[in-house]
C-alpha cells in the first residue's frame, strides 16, 4: 500500500499534467500564429532588398554596355585599318541581316506611308490646301517614317537574330572556349555584326523612304485627287538634303545601339534556353525604348538648328 506522501505526489502530478499540456498547446498555437507574420516580414525584406538592388544592377549593366561599345568602336577602326577584320564574316552577317529585315521593311513602309497620306490629306482638305499634301506626307516620311521604321526593324528582327545567336553560343560555352584559346569574342564576333548593321542601314532607309513616299503618292493622287505635279512640287519645296543626312545619321545611330545592346544581352545569357529567350526579349525591349528616346533627342536638335522652311 502506498503511503500518504506518495498519494499526495500522485495527486499533485495528476493536477499539474493538464496545465502542462495546455501550456504546450498554447505555445504551439502562439508559434503557429507568429509564423505567417514572420514569413510576411521576411518576404517584405527580400522584396525591399531586391528593389533597392535594381538601380545598382542597372548601373552595372549600363557600364558594361558602355565598355562594350568603346571596345567595338576601337576594334572596328583598328582592325579595318590593319586589315585584321574578318571581311568574310562581315559579308555573311550583312547578307543574313538584310534578308531578315528587307521584306518587313517593305511591308511596314507601304502602310505607314498610306496612313500618313490619309490622315494629312483629310487635314489639308479641310483648310483647302491640297497642293501641300506632297510636302506634308513626303517630309513626314522622310524625317520620321524612314529612320524610325528602319530602326524598329533592326531593333526587332535584327536584334532577335543577334541576341539569339550570342545567347546560344553563351549557353554552349563557345564564348568561354574562344577566350581560353586567346580569341576575343568582341573582336571576332561582335565587330562584324556591328559593321554589318551599319552597312545595311542605308539600304533599309532607302527602301522605307521609297516605299513610304510611293504609297503616299498613290493615295494622294488616286484617292484625294491631287495632281502628280503638285505633289512632287510641294515635296521638293519643303524637303531638303539636310533632312536626308539627318535621316541617315539616325539610321546609323540606331544600328550602333542595336548591335551593342543585342550583343551584350546575348553574351550575358544564362540558364539554358529560357535564358536565351529572356536575352532576346530584353534586347528587343531595350532597343525599342532607346530608339524612340534617341529619335526624339535628334529630332529636337534638328528642329532647333535646321528648322523646316521652303527650299
Amino acid at each position: 500500500m502506498t503511503s500518504s506522501r506518495e498519494r499526495a505526489q500522485i495527486a499533485v502530478s495528476v493536477l499539474d499534467s493538464p496545465s502542462t499540456e495546455s501550456d504546450t498547446s498554447d505555445a504551439g498555437r502562439r508559434s503557429r500564429v507568429r509564423t505567417p507574420s514572420r514569413t510576411a516580414a521576411r518576404g517584405i525584406r527580400k522584396a525591399t532588398a531586391r528593389t533597392l538592388s535594381i538601380p545598382a544592377k542597372s548601373a552595372a549593366t549600363t557600364g558594361r554596355g558602355v565598355m562594350l561599345a568603346a571596345a567595338v568602336l576601337r576594334y572596328s577602326v583598328t582592325d579595318t585599318l590593319t586589315l585584321k577584320l574578318p571581311f568574310g564574316e562581315l559579308i555573311i552577317q550583312a547578307w543574313t541581316l538584310l534578308k531578315v529585315t528587307a521584306l518587313p521593311a517593305v511591308l511596314m513602309a507601304i502602310p505607314f506611308g498610306a496612313m500618313v497620306a490619309v490622315q494629312l490629306s483629310g487635314l489639308v482638305n479641310e483648310v483647302g490646301a491640297n497642293s501641300l499634301v506632297g510636302s506634308a506626307t513626303g517630309v513626314a516620311v522622310l524625317r520620321q517614317g524612314a529612320p524610325v521604321t528602319a530602326g524598329l526593324l533592326m531593333g526587332g528582327a535584327a536584334a532577335a537574330a543577334i541576341a539569339s545567336d550570342f545567347g546560344a553560343r553563351a549557353i554552349r560555352e563557345e564564348l568561354d572556349a574562344l577566350r581560353t584559346l586567346g580569341i576575343d569574342p568582341v573582336r571576332r564576333l561582335v565587330v562584324p555584326r556591328f559593321l554589318a548593321l551599319l552597312l545595311i542601314t542605308p539600304i533599309l532607309v532607302v527602301i522605307v523612304l521609297a516605299m513610304g513616299v510611293g504609297a503616299a503618292f498613290l493615295i494622294a493622287t488616286l484617292v484625294n485627287d491631287v495632281t502628280p505635279g503638285s505633289f512632287w512640287l510641294s515635296f521638293g519645296a519643303f524637303a531638303k538634303m539636310v533632312d536626308v543626312w539627318f535621316t541617315l545619321a539616325k539610321g546609323f545611330v540606331f544600328a550602333a545601339i542595336v548591335a551593342v545592346i543585342s550583343s551584350q544581352r546575348g553574351m550575358e545569357a544564362k540558364g539554358g534556353p529560357r535564358g536565351v529567350a529572356d536575352a532576346v526579349n530584353a534586347s528587343v525591349v531595350l532597343n525599342v525604348i532607346l530608339i524612340v528616346v534617341v529619335n526624339l533627342a535628334i529630332t529636337q536638335l534638328q528642329t532647333m538648328f535646321f528648322p523646316m522652311a521652303v527650299a
